[in-house]
């Protein structure tokens, strides 16, 4: 949110129609249309920019859900291979080069490609900051009470941010659990990104830690459906039993499972 408010424009209060006679590129393109469909959904619900802003969240994270899917398949491919991929380090850690190509090798035997995680945050962000500069910038929003909120301004009850920070908080958990290795880095960030947002809450206008929040439970309600439930065992059992079985049998007859009859020797 640093990174979007740094790179956008200084808020000016616009309306839809002041935007697209807007002499930046950036407004008048693309930004437009974002706050266009901001008043034409807020129309549909008898002006509520509120359910409007909702609305939008939920049509955008929808449409780049494909992408959050292709990131899932590859964040899931990329942990398979970790204990190939701990192996060629281990056995390749004089050699920095010879670890790069066998990684490589590695990569293509399994067609992936370490750096598709990275395609959906790459392509999310113009999306977000032109649903950002949408909200901020529109006249109709600013001027908006949802709820005990006026949207131009803070809320005096304290009662978004903490709803914002609680959100972030639980989505950050939930990517450290389904991506240890990754996030392990990451621990003291993932705490502290929290705070950060209940502090930037605390002064931005109400529709930013709204759009926060309804963002922040779509992504924890998609995790939960990508990555929270746990596969369920294929055909009736049986074979997972069979299985558990032949594992026991094997422990206990030091192998097979079958102990081989000792033949005697005739004197």
């Amino acid at each position: 949110m640093v990174f979007l408010s740094g790179c956008t424009p200084p808020t000016t209060r616009k309306t839809t129609e002041d935007l697209a006679n807007s002499h930046g590129w950036w407004d008048s393109n693309v930004v437009y249309w974002f706050s266009l469909m901001l008043d034409k959904f807020a129309e549909w619900f008898g002006g509520e920019y509120g359910l409007a802003i909702l609305l939008l969240v939920i049509i955008v994270r929808t449409i780049i859900l494909p992408l959050m899917i292709k990131q899932y398949k590859s964040t899931k491919a990329m942990q398979k291979l970790q204990p190939q991929m701990k192996e060629i380090r281990e056995k390749h850690k004089d050699d920095t080069r010879k670890q790069q190509e066998e990684m490589m090798k590695l990569y293509q035997e399994h067609q992936v490609n370490p750096l598709a995680g990275c395609f959906p945050l790459i392509i999310q962000m113009p999306i977000f900051i032109a649903l950002y500069r949408a909200i901020t910038v529109n006249a109709n929003v600013y001027e908006h009470t949802f709820l005990w909120l006026q949207l131009g301004k803070p809320d005096k009850y304290y009662i978004l941010p903490i709803i914002a920070a609680l959100t972030t908080f639980v989505q950050s958990k939930m990517m450290q659990s389904q991506q240890p290795q990754q996030m392990a880095a990451m621990k003291g960030l993932m705490l502290i990104f929290p705070v950060l947002i209940f502090v930037m809450a605390l002064s931005f206008p109400a529709a930013l830690p709204l759009y926060w929040i309804y963002s922040n439970i779509y992504t924890i309600t998609q995790n939960y459906f990508m990555y929270g439930r746990k596969a369920e065992p294929q055909g009736n059992g049986k074979e997972a039993i069979a299985d558990e079985k032949g594992r026991s049998n094997r422990k206990v007859g030091g192998g097979s499972g079958k102990k081989k009859p000792r033949h005697s020797r005739g004197k």
